[in-house]
């Protein structure tokens, strides 16, 4: 793992990993993942000085949104660049959920155009969501559903689902580790699931 690297050092040593990744190799996958969370993780932190409890979540949303999407990637493409224009998206609609239209035009203000890539094609990545939330409790997926497919505000999924905000929270968190974790032991192209959510 590299600690306080520069971009470009991030990128050296990320690309080939992907690569790797991107041809079937799990450790490979695993390495990069690792290396992609701690660089998620300090961009978020950045932005989301305000509300620092939304960090991980936003960052376990970010890994589960590249793995739907590996598929979408250009190699001629810095992998962090391909992460963090994703990680951008999840935050701009995190900020959409909680009504915070000028902290979304304060983080698009320090955007450093050459990082933006299209927005990938998500039609193989629904059918992989679909599947990968078909594996969680019912109230995990429900919660992430509400929350995170339909962009319900906590309290709106709570009133929905006749639960607690702080029971929906903790669904959407547990929910969320559970998809991250699923994701990281699925190496391939195919989804592979456990039988039955625990």
């Amino acid at each position: 793992m590299i600690s306080n690297a520069s971009p470009g050092d991030l990128e050296s040593a990320l690309k080939p990993l992907w690569l790797r990744a991107q041809a079937g190799d799990e450790v490979a996958y695993r390495q990069s993942l690792l290396m992609l969370a701690t660089r998620l993780r300090g961009y978020l932190r950045r932005r989301l000085a305000g509300v620092p409890d939304e960090v991980e979540d936003l960052v376990q949303e970010t890994l589960l949104a590249l793995h739907l999407q590996r598929g979408t990637y250009d190699p001629s493409l810095p992998v962090s660049a391909w992460a963090i224009a994703i990680a951008r998206h999840k935050l701009m609609d995190l900020w959409r959920r909680r009504g915070r239209r000028d902290d979304l035009h304060d983080v698009l203000d320090d955007v450093d155009e050459q990082l933006l890539v299209a927005e990938p094609d998500d039609s193989g990545a629904k059918r992989d969501l679909a599947v990968l939330l078909k594996s969680l409790p019912e109230a995990q997926r429900q919660a992430i559903v509400l929350t995170k497919v339909e962009g319900l505000s906590v309290a709106e999924a709570a009133l929905r689902a006749g639960a607690s905000e702080s029971a929906i929270k903790v669904q959407v968190h547990r929910g969320l580790k559970r998809l991250a974790a699923l994701v990281r032991r699925s190496g391939s192209d195919d989804v592979v699931i456990d039988k039955q959510p625990k």
